[in-house]
Protein backbone atom coordinates (compact mmCIF):
# COMPACT_ATOMS: atom_id res chain seq x y z
CA UNK A 1 0.00 0.00 0.00
CA UNK A 2 1.25 3.55 -1.17
CA UNK A 3 1.23 6.03 1.99
CA UNK A 4 -0.41 9.19 0.86
CA UNK A 5 1.04 12.07 2.30
CA UNK A 6 -0.88 14.29 4.96
CA UNK A 7 -1.19 18.06 5.34
CA UNK A 8 -2.37 20.26 7.93
CA UNK A 9 -5.98 21.43 7.22
CA UNK A 10 -7.51 24.07 9.50
CA UNK A 11 -11.19 23.65 10.60
CA UNK A 12 -13.48 25.50 12.31
CA UNK A 13 -16.35 24.57 14.63
CA UNK A 14 -18.01 26.90 17.22
CA UNK A 15 -16.04 29.46 16.47
CA UNK A 16 -12.82 27.51 17.79
CA UNK A 17 -10.36 26.71 15.01
CA UNK A 18 -8.73 22.62 15.00
CA UNK A 19 -5.71 21.41 12.70
CA UNK A 20 -6.03 18.31 11.44
CA UNK A 21 -3.66 15.90 9.89
CA UNK A 22 -5.80 14.93 6.29
CA UNK A 23 -4.76 13.16 3.23
CA UNK A 24 -5.34 15.98 0.01
CA UNK A 25 -7.60 12.97 -1.30
CA UNK A 26 -10.05 13.58 2.04
CA UNK A 27 -9.58 17.08 2.30
CA UNK A 28 -13.19 18.13 0.44
CA UNK A 29 -14.88 15.39 2.95
CA UNK A 30 -13.02 16.75 5.98
CA UNK A 31 -14.03 19.92 5.64
CA UNK A 32 -17.72 19.21 4.90
CA UNK A 33 -17.54 16.90 7.55
CA UNK A 34 -16.63 20.02 9.69
CA UNK A 35 -19.27 22.10 8.19
CA UNK A 36 -21.82 19.48 9.55
CA UNK A 37 -20.66 18.95 13.15
CA UNK A 38 -20.66 23.20 13.19
CA UNK A 39 -23.90 23.22 12.10
CA UNK A 40 -25.11 20.47 14.31
CA UNK A 41 -23.14 22.02 17.41
CA UNK A 42 -24.84 25.31 16.60
CA UNK A 43 -28.32 23.84 16.16
CA UNK A 44 -28.06 22.12 19.89
CA UNK A 45 -26.23 25.81 21.49
CA UNK A 46 -29.34 27.95 20.11
CA UNK A 47 -31.61 25.63 21.86
CA UNK A 48 -29.92 27.54 24.92
CA UNK A 49 -30.82 24.45 27.76
CA UNK A 50 -26.94 22.98 26.79
CA UNK A 51 -23.88 24.70 28.21
CA UNK A 52 -20.40 24.23 27.42
CA UNK A 53 -18.76 23.41 24.59
CA UNK A 54 -18.00 19.40 25.36
CA UNK A 55 -21.70 19.21 26.21
CA UNK A 56 -22.39 20.40 23.19
CA UNK A 57 -20.48 18.12 21.15
CA UNK A 58 -21.41 14.71 23.13
CA UNK A 59 -24.74 15.90 21.90
CA UNK A 60 -24.23 16.53 18.21
CA UNK A 61 -21.81 13.51 18.34
CA UNK A 62 -25.36 11.41 19.56
CA UNK A 63 -27.78 13.22 17.19
CA UNK A 64 -25.47 12.09 14.18
CA UNK A 65 -24.30 8.57 15.20
CA UNK A 66 -28.80 7.91 16.33
CA UNK A 67 -29.07 9.34 12.07
CA UNK A 68 -26.11 7.26 10.65
CA UNK A 69 -27.83 4.36 12.22
CA UNK A 70 -31.52 5.16 11.33
CA UNK A 71 -29.79 5.43 7.64
CA UNK A 72 -27.86 2.21 7.95
CA UNK A 73 -31.01 0.09 8.93
CA UNK A 74 -33.24 1.75 6.38
CA UNK A 75 -30.95 1.02 3.63
CA UNK A 76 -30.38 -2.48 5.06
CA UNK A 77 -33.98 -2.75 4.88
CA UNK A 78 -34.23 -1.75 1.63
CA UNK A 79 -31.50 -4.15 0.67
CA UNK A 80 -33.56 -7.20 1.87
CA UNK A 81 -36.44 -6.06 -0.06
CA UNK A 82 -34.66 -5.37 -3.20
CA UNK A 83 -33.28 -9.09 -2.82
CA UNK A 84 -36.31 -10.34 -2.47
CA UNK A 85 -37.94 -8.71 -4.87
CA UNK A 86 -34.92 -10.06 -7.20
CA UNK A 87 -35.31 -13.41 -6.42
CA UNK A 88 -38.85 -12.83 -7.17
CA UNK A 89 -37.85 -12.07 -10.72
CA UNK A 90 -35.49 -14.78 -11.01
CA UNK A 91 -37.81 -17.00 -9.58
CA UNK A 92 -40.62 -16.38 -12.60
CA UNK A 93 -37.82 -15.97 -15.00
CA UNK A 94 -37.17 -19.17 -14.55
CA UNK A 95 -40.74 -20.50 -14.56
CA UNK A 96 -41.48 -18.73 -18.04
CA UNK A 97 -38.18 -20.13 -19.22
CA UNK A 98 -39.36 -23.90 -18.08
CA UNK A 99 -42.44 -23.47 -19.49
CA UNK A 100 -40.98 -22.07 -22.91
CA UNK A 101 -38.63 -25.20 -22.77
CA UNK A 102 -41.25 -27.42 -22.33
CA UNK A 103 -43.52 -26.36 -24.97
CA UNK A 104 -40.55 -27.05 -27.66
CA UNK A 105 -40.42 -30.49 -26.53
Amino acid sequence: MTEQSSSTVQVKILDKEYQVNCPPSDQEALMKSARYLDENMRKIKSRGNIHGAEKIAVMAALNITHDMLRKNRLINETRHVTTQQVKGLEDKIEMALASSRQLEI
